[in-house]
């Protein structure tokens, strides 16, 4: 068979007079027989999880594989080529500020690629989510109160993966994103938001109030939940589970008087809880400078130790949670945690959110500090994933959002029968004075 490819090769020339480059495969290939099989087995590898994506050649190694095997006399070999990753990678981040600590967080993090990938995957998601919340309030399908979390994620996921899921987080009406960290499906969050039965509080708590497991959901009175929170930590401290709370707040939030009453009896009893101020800048259309005499919220606490944090890197963030956290469990009381962050949307959705800044402030952070952008760079950067990898987690995250607002739309209404249901802890009537057509509607829990 080789003799028979040398003499047509040669042939070929003769007439054409160039060189002709043929695929010898004689020397791999047996038309008679198949080959030996080889003494040592061959190690596959395999794509890594989560999450499940199939990774390539990088277009310049392809690019130059074809040009060598353009070489005159060059001869070709089948094979796949797999692009070998960066596995783990150790990132500079942002010093902590620091109150009343002779150390705080590490200067340095390290991210490995599994990490990495969720940590997009869920920061995108949550992204796609109020983006298609905004629409759908636009269109009127969303109604009332609706305030959204998007510029804010690396807060959310980097709180969530500085923490065990056996731990407690209460937060403000901006909850969307952490409903979705604490494992409710974007499709229970939407229909929520459209009053629907499959909604994750069965469509009547809507925007504001949306609870979890170990989730105690978004607060509408603002600042309720800061004493709420020191509750639950004494709650984790009289039990002895090892649990922390974490009690989250705004910026506008954070002169309301009860604040400081729960920072109080939390540090007289050494509660484990993390009180955690999301500083966007803005308490509804007020800057923090005009609102706040101070405005260096993680000493807010005085007695209590704080940490000024960079609420728009999620590497920051989980450090800092880590941190914080530690401090929590070894028995010291109570910390505060102001997250430098920033959202894109205005305070609800009836806020333009650009008659207090400018629309340049706005596309000035989306390009400097997008907490999705910085880490996506962060690990191309470093060769941790691919351009072609990022793209097909965003294909599924856009198919997984338009979905669930298919479902949002489309699923039923609560029927009024269920209109009193989990209210009371029994199944006793509801009686209410002077509204007879009332009394026949029950409690069902």
């Amino acid at each position: 068979m080789k003799n028979m490819l040398t003499t047509i090769s040669n042939a070929l020339c003769r007439m054409t007079g160039r060189n002709v480059l043929l695929v010898d495969l004689s020397e791999y290939v047996s038309v008679t027989s198949p080959p030996p099989a080889p003494t040592v087995a061959l190690t596959q590898r395999q794509p890594p999880k989560p999450p499940p994506v199939r990774t390539r050649a990088p277009a310049e190694q392809l690019v130059k594989n074809q040009a060598e095997t353009d070489r005159p006399g060059a001869r070709v070999v089948v094979s796949r080529s797999f692009a070998d990753f960066t596995s783990q990678a150790s990132f500079d981040i942002k010093e902590c500020e620091l109150h009343r600590l002779e150390e705080g967080p590490p200067l340095k993090a390290e991210l490995t690629r599994e990490q990495g990938l969720q940590y997009y995957r869920v920061m995108q998601t949550v992204r796609r989510m109020e983006l298609k919340a905004d629409q759908l309030y636009k269109q009127k399908i969303i109604r009332g109160f609706c305030h959204l979390y998007d510029g804010q994620e690396a807060c959310a996921v980097g709180i969530e993966s500085g923490i065990n899921p056996s731990d407690h987080l209460i937060t403000a009406y901006r909850a969307h994103g952490y409903t979705y960290t604490r494992g409710i499906a974007v499709k229970e969050i939407l229909a929520e938001l459209t009053g629907r039965r499959g909604g994750v509080a069965k469509g009547k708590g809507g925007s504001m109030h949306m609870y979890a497991p170990n989730f105690y959901g978004g607060n509408g009175i603002v600042g309720a939940q800061v004493p709420l929170g020191a509750g639950i930590a004494l709650a984790c401290q009289y039990k002895g589970n090892n649990q922390v709370c974490v009690s989250l707040y705004g910026d506008g939030a954070a002169n309301q008087g009860q604040l400081y009453e729960a920072f109080n009896m939390a540090a007289l009893w050494k509660l484990p809880c993390i009180f955690v101020c999301e500083n966007n800048k803005y308490g509804m259309g007020t800057s923090v400078e005009r609102a706040s005499a101070s405005t260096d919220y993680y000493k807010r606490g005085d007695y209590i130790p704080g940490i000024r944090v960079d609420g728009m890197d999620v590497l920051c963030v989980r450090e800092s949670t880590k941190f914080a956290a530690d401090h929590c469990r070894a028995g010291k009381g109570p910390i505060i945690m102001e997250l430098q962050t920033y959202r894109y949307h205005g305070h609800s959705m009836s806020d333009p959110g650009v008659s207090y800044r400018t629309r340049d402030e706005i596309q000035e952070v989306r390009s400097k500090s997008d907490p999705i952008t910085m880490l996506k760079e962060r690990m191309l950067t470093n060769n941790m994933a691919s351009v072609e990898e990022f793209k097909e987690i965003d294909i599924a995250i856009r198919k997984e959002v338009e979905e669930a607002a298919l479902y949002a739309t489309s699923d039923p209404e609560p029927p009024l029968e269920e209109l009193c249901n989990h209210i009371f802890s029994n199944d006793a009537p509801l009686e209410v004075r002077g509204t007879n057509p009332w009394v026949t509607l029950k409690s069902v829990s």
